[in-house]
């Protein structure tokens, strides 16, 4: 993911620039090119004359098949008061024309919003690459999304994480290389090779490969979880990668044991967790604050896992390493 300051209109030109060559990486032709500019122009708009500047978060996506570009809005400033009148077209606060956030659903094949008590406003908007791809399936199946960036500074990652969907369950790793910067992204760039090519539930034997994978880098700490729709989220961790079970109940931290893959592996234990159907796990690498509690975020729980990362990456992140936030649940809601 690539993050974009937004502090003046300058930026805004940066910022579609940006999004433009990531669509054209990912092999948008000229039409569906023009689609992520326009989202990426409004909403990055949005951020200097509603928020008062913020950050907007650039990424891509594939689900069995649909690929696109996503794009995270954040700010600080009021929030959005009526959500339903900003989404009318014409409807504007500042004397413009108002095309903003209805234009931004128009492009999108999926757009959702967070925004409450004026304490900032938050917009996912996802824009699928339309020539030769096939819709993303729909129905009850796990669903997630992450927030994986670099430390300010550094072009390089050293944060990862990896997805195993399947046809009723999904299966995760976040991984987070000792430090930062090239080395640091050369051993998590081990784990995810080595994560998806073992096929494996998150278990002992999982962190044995991976330490095994990781002897020639400076190592790492990782997270894996598998959850299933039946309600149980089988878990292993090594070193400090959070994971957390978030549901009506409260949340529950689940047991990573210590230990640097790569160089110090005593041993390792899955443990599983059950995960009631309004559950979210989280996996997050230590550039991610412990101190947050969904509770603080009414109906937060309720919106896209993309968007639930890029909240707690917006009011959480240290801002001194790399973070990656990565959210799942049982169902889409």
């Amino acid at each position: 993911m690539k993050a974009c300051t937004l502090r003046d209109e300058s930026e805004v030109a940066q910022a579609r620039r940006a999004a433009v060559v990531l669509a054209g990486r990912l092999g948008f032709d000229e039409a569906d090119s023009g689609r992520v500019a326009l989202v990426t122009t409004e909403l990055a708009t949005n951020l200097l004359k509603h928020g008062g500047g913020g950050e907007l978060l650039l990424g891509d996506y594939e689900i069995e098949g649909a690929v696109g570009v996503e794009v995270v809005a954040l700010d600080r400033g009021p929030g959005i008061a009526n959500l339903a009148e900003a989404m009318r077209d014409g409807h504007s606060t500042t004397g413009t024309l108002g095309g903003g956030l209805g234009a931004v659903a128009r492009q999108s094949s999926l757009m959702d919003v967070y925004s409450h008590g004026g304490n900032g406003a938050a917009v996912l908007a996802r824009v699928q690459r339309r020539s030769g791809a096939r819709s993303a399936p729909r129905g009850s199946r796990p669903v997630w999304g992450a927030v994986c960036l670099p430390m300010a500074g550094e072009e390089a990652c050293g944060d990862a994480w990896a997805v195993q969907p399947e046809a009723d369950a999904l299966t995760a790793m976040v991984v987070d290389g000792l430090g930062h910067g090239p080395l640091a992204a050369t051993a998590a760039h081990a784990a995810v090779c080595a994560f998806q090519a073992a096929h494996a539930l998150p278990d002992a034997t999982l962190m044995e490969r991976l330490h095994r994978a990781l002897r020639a880098t400076r190592g790492a700490a990782a997270s894996a979880m598998r959850l299933s729709r039946d309600g149980e989220v089988q878990f292993v961790g090594v070193g400090n990668v959070m994971g957390l079970v978030a549901d009506s109940g409260g949340p529950r931290r689940m047991v990573s044991l210590n230990g640097t893959l790569g160089h110090a592996l005593k041993t390792a234990k899955a443990f599983s967790y059950p995960a009631s159907a309004d559950a979210l796990v989280v996996l997050a690498s230590d550039g991610l604050a412990s101190s947050w509690s969904l509770d603080a975020y009414p109906g937060l729980r309720l919106r896209h896992p993309t968007l639930i990362a890029a909240v707690l990456y917006r009011d959480f992140s240290r801002r001194r390493d790399d973070v990656t936030v990565f959210v799942a649940r049982r169902e889409a809601a």
